[in-house]
């Protein structure tokens, strides 16, 4: 049986010849929205046509170093209207942008350099330093970039590449100033390669989903108008950065889509930098990850989050506990919903009106999806299975892994790695990783279930729950607590007594141990399986 919401989706025109820049940032000056404010910076605005210049400026640069369609372009640039810009830019001119995580590792830069065959590669400055030494590893490269380019010619020379470098090397606001502000779009079909992300989960080596022209639009227009109802009226601030597919849509394609304002902040979204742009932007919609929403609880001062329509979490489900905290501390609800980079953003979630704490929601209309067990068995209501989804905004295939492209897409049909089962009235109730599911005494237990329990005993911030052996060999349940006050961690027995009527006794850990923080994932998830090999 597939589950369908029962709403009808509404209808997406897309054309044959659809270039994304055009879309979402040319548009909206033809709209007559050319001096709206489209991004806000800590000490900067920018216009749509402040933008729309940019992005021309950028595009045409990147041609002028021959970069031409389908070149990939790999960019390590924080949050800025300059990410924007190379976006785009590139975008424009049918070339291929390719954001990174900006705190990756140094070999993770060399793979990304060396997988995506990047032509340029768009370096923030204070990452170059690190990398000027072995960029030259990467065989296809022809081109860096830095941003922002540094005006004082002392520093300047310090970022010069290492003497006898075979690429080109240039600030990037040099290639921009010298370049036309004017820039028709490239006539890419919608079918056309757009962008790639790099995801690796929870678990895994990095593996690039390929998305096409049209990806983008169909998230916009089934998730971001109809589920969170923007509008141009928006302020959206995402603690989720733009390199990330979750922060993508949140701080990027979802406000330009709907003619909106984006608040953009370089910073890793510490609470205290949260709360900071909260009060100086004032959003209407912010979105986090349940680690985050978890420590904005624990701020000890007031804040005002009284502009806020709704919060929006997605990465990992949203325990019932945080979301009631959260609502009851500062009156603000939280949206919890599921996507992935394969699937571009949201594609399972709750609604405005419509919210089931503790629930990934309801399917997303435009969306069909179905719960098979391991030998792909469609699954009817309550039953635990793994997750398919499939909608307009899938990726297209894996970037040169054909055998795992194989395996995960299956047909138009994705496969998750998710367990769910769907009760009866449509909601979808996360159980966990495929690969994090416990088999205690013959009967599955969801880490998400014993996690959300264990939210509710006082003083506990954060929960993780992974199987181990005992000493016969069965697996049973470990539980890893973050505490507020880890001096004064409540007992094991104290811990036992609180879960026995919360949880069958098979579910109930058989060990506690309080750490000082949760191995994650930069999008927030929970790495179990550092916690199983007790990393």
């Amino acid at each position: 049986m597939v589950f369908s919401y029962s709403s009808e989706a509404p209808a997406v025109q897309v054309p044959d010849t659809f270039n994304i820049a055009t879309h979402f940032v040319d548009r909206n000056v033809e709209a007559g929205r050319g001096d709206k404010v489209a991004v806000q910076e800590d000490g900067r605005t920018v216009t749509y046509a402040q933008l729309a210049e940019m992005v021309n400026r950028c595009g045409n640069g990147l041609r002028s170093l021959g970069i031409e369609p389908e070149h990939r372009v790999l960019m390590a640039v924080p949050d800025s209207a300059e990410f924007m810009a190379v976006f785009f830019g590139a975008a424009k001119i049918g070339a291929v942008p390719v954001p990174v995580n900006t705190a990756s590792r140094t070999d993770y830069y060399i793979y990304y350099l060396r997988d995506s065959g990047a032509r340029a590669f768009v370096v923030h400055e204070d990452l170059w330093p690190s990398l000027a030494g072995i960029v030259s590893q990467a065989p296809n490269l022809r081109h860096v970039l830095i941003l922002p380019s540094v005006p004082a010619e002392k520093k300047t020379r310090s970022l010069q590449p290492p003497y006898g470098a075979r690429y080109h090397w240039q600030p990037l606001a040099e290639l921009m100033e010298a370049a036309s502000p004017k820039l028709a779009a490239e006539p890419t079909s919608k079918d056309d390669i757009a962008f790639m992300l790099y995801t690796s989960g929870s678990t895994g080596g990095p593996k690039g989903a390929v998305h096409l022209q049209h990806d983008i639009h169909f998230a916009t227009e089934l998730y971001a108008r109809p589920i969170l109802k923007m509008t141009e009226q928006d302020v959206c601030f995402s603690a989720s950065k733009l390199f990330f597919a979750y922060g993508m849509g949140n701080g990027m394609y979802f406000p330009l889509g709907c003619g909106g304002s984006a608040v953009l902040n370089p910073h890793w979204p510490k609470p205290e930098i949260i709360f900071d742009y909260i009060k100086k932007f004032r959003p209407t919609l912010f979105f986090g990850v349940p680690t985050l929403f978890a420590a904005m609880l624990q701020a000890q001062e007031k804040h005002d989050l009284s502009s806020i329509r709704f919060a929006i979490s997605a990465g990992e489900a949203l325990p019932a506990e945080i979301y009631h905290r959260f609502k009851e501390r500062f009156g603000v609800a939280i949206l919890d919903g599921i996507g992935s980079t394969e699937m571009t953003h949201i594609f399972i979630s709750n609604r405005p009106d419509d919210i089931r704490p503790g629930t990934s929601g309801r399917l997303v209309p435009g969306y069909e999806a179905k719960i098979v067990d391991d030998t792909d068995k469609e699954l009817s209501a309550g039953e635990l299975g793994n997750l398919w989804i499939r909608g307009d905004s899938a990726a297209a295939f894996y970037w040169r892994k054909h055998e795992l492209t194989k395996r995960t897409m299956i047909g138009d049909w994705l496969i998750t790695g998710d367990k769910y089962y769907v009760d009866a009235e449509g909601y979808f109730c996360y159980c966990g990783r495929s690969d994090d599911m416990l088999k205690v005494a013959g009967q599955w237990v969801s880490p998400a279930e014993v996690e959300n329990a264990l939210l509710g005993f006082p003083g506990v911030i954060e929960a993780a729950v992974v199987g181990l052996e005992d000493e016969a060999g069965l697996v049973k349940p470990k539980a890893f607590l973050v505490m507020s006050d880890p001096a004064n961690a409540a007992t094991e027995e104290a811990l036992r007594k609180f879960l026995k009527d919360k949880l069958p006794g098979y579910k109930v850990p058989r060990w506690f141990e309080v750490v000082p923080e949760l191995p994650k994932t930069p999008t927030g998830k929970i790495q179990r399986f550092k916690l199983r090999a007790g990393k």
